[in-house]
């Protein structure tokens, strides 16, 4: 027989191991509630973000990407980062092609001077970012690809405002900065300096006090999104996901899915860990009063080599 004393002693050894679990489960709930939030929420943002250009409607266009993905291929991005006005367009402000190789874990990084003398098809002679303004990211990816004779399999549009946004949504970024200077209100001394969203922006547009002008500038401009990505793969605050994910909804447009931006995160984020960076080299010229960047034939060459490369590198 056991005691009533016996019963009531064992009662109170059980109230303990309940209480922990029903913790233990209202966490687990709690986790798992706030992940399928989270997922949806990304779902959202994605299909928000997501706008094909005509030339996915290609079927078999669709199969290579698809297969370059599934095969983890190196792949191309063009980054495009616009200041988008009201009734105006506006021009590419920023153009960077990203070569992503997941075989080497490294990541080639060219800035294309916007000023770059190139053939813009169905318009002639002109400024790079002059094709934004003429079609959009659609007329902006053909024209970097037939001046470099290298494959964009995919875009990022990125609205200026949102990238200054995005930089203090993460906290700020970190850059070494190799020449003094004031922009936009903004100043910057020589070393490293911590940079909020509105400084960020006002860094990577500062060309004219800078000896080097545009080369400059896209070194600034390499090195806020390099550190961003830094941030970004070190960003651990769960109160923040929420704000960043309507960032990105509100200012950024790519033709990536779901399913590709899964595979970028688990395949291809470690690409980031070597960041190899080219300049493309030419010189300035004024022709009917505008100045452009004259770039020579072996110079599109060079990078179109330097480029493949790195894709076929394993």
């Amino acid at each position: 027989m056991v005691s009533r004393a016996e019963k009531r002693h064992n009662k109170k050894k059980r109230k303990w191991p309940y209480w922990v679990g029903g913790i233990i489960l209202a966490i687990l709930l709690i986790g798992v509630g706030f992940a399928v939030y989270i997922w949806n929420e990304l779902g959202n943002t994605i299909e928000t973000m997501h706008s094909p250009l005509s030339r996915d409607d290609d079927p078999e266009r669709q199969k290579e990407i698809e297969t370059i993905f599934k095969d983890t291929e190196s792949v191309n991005a063009l980054l495009l980062g616009v200041d988008e006005r009201s009734g105006d367009r506006g021009r590419s402000d920023t153009m960077i092609l990203l070569s992503l190789n997941p075989k080497t874990n490294s990541m080639t990084m060219l800035s294309i001077p916007r000023d770059t003398y190139v053939n813009i098809p169905g318009r002639g002679m002109d400024k790079i970012n002059h094709a934004y303004a003429f079609g959009g990211t659609e007329l902006s990816v053909q024209t970097v690809e037939e001046a470099f004779n290298l494959p964009v399999h995919v875009y990022a549009r990125v609205n200026m405002e949102g990238f200054q946004q995005g930089i203090d949504a993460l906290g700020g970024v970190t850059v070494n900065n190799s020449l003094a200077f004031s922009q936009g209100g903004s100043t910057f001394p020589e070393g490293e300096i911590r940079l909020n969203g509105k400084e960020a922006l006002d860094y990577i547009r500062m060309r004219k006090g800078d000896p080097r002008g545009d080369l400059g500038r896209n070194e600034r401009q390499r090195n806020v999104i390099t550190a961003a990505m830094k941030e970004g793969a070190n960003f651990s605050s769960i109160t923040k996901i929420g704000e960043i994910l309507n960032i990105l909804g509100g200012n950024v447009q790519t033709d990536l899915d779901m399913e590709k931006i899964q595979t970028l995160f688990s395949s291809y984020r470690n690409t980031g860990s070597k960041v190899t960076t080219l300049e493309i080299n030419g010189s300035g010229q004024t022709m009917n009063g505008v100045w452009y960047y004259v770039v020579p034939d072996s110079e599109f060459n060079r990078i179109h080599d330097e480029v493949t490369a790195h894709m076929e590198a394993n």
